[in-house]
């Protein structure tokens, strides 16, 4: 399964920020999300990292679902475009820079998922 993630950084007018994500199944769209993220964030990365906390939560899922279903899945590949939270997803706390020490320790939940 391929998952593309994407957050657009304070685009509300309460300067919230926006979460769209795709995840492609056989060749086509299977799931479709664009939600408005609940709190607001102090930088793009941050709300990169909001918004795979919010996707890897539906990932687990779904993964779930599809076994029940008989469909075993290998392995989830999840696209997205902010190296900075790549980092930080990758490698933790431990990558953390000056301005990204302020990032809630709930959004590490990601670091214990990625392979």
């Amino acid at each position: 399964m391929n998952w593309m993630i994407d957050a657009s950084f304070a685009v509300h007018p309460d300067f919230k920020s926006h979460t769209g994500g795709t995840l492609s199944f056989g060749g086509g769209a299977a799931q479709v999300m664009s939600k408005k993220q609940k709190l607001n964030s102090r930088s793009s990365t941050e709300a990169e990292l909001i918004a795979v906390d919010n996707v890897v939560t539906m990932i687990l899922w779904t993964k779930l679902f599809m076994e029940w279903q008989g469909y075993p899945i290998e392995k989830n590949i999840l696209y997205q475009d902010n190296k900075s939270a790549i980092l930080l997803e990758e490698n933790g706390r431990k990558s953390a820079g000056k301005r990204s020490r302020a990032i809630n320790i709930r959004y590490f939940f990601i670091t214990d998922q990625v392979e």
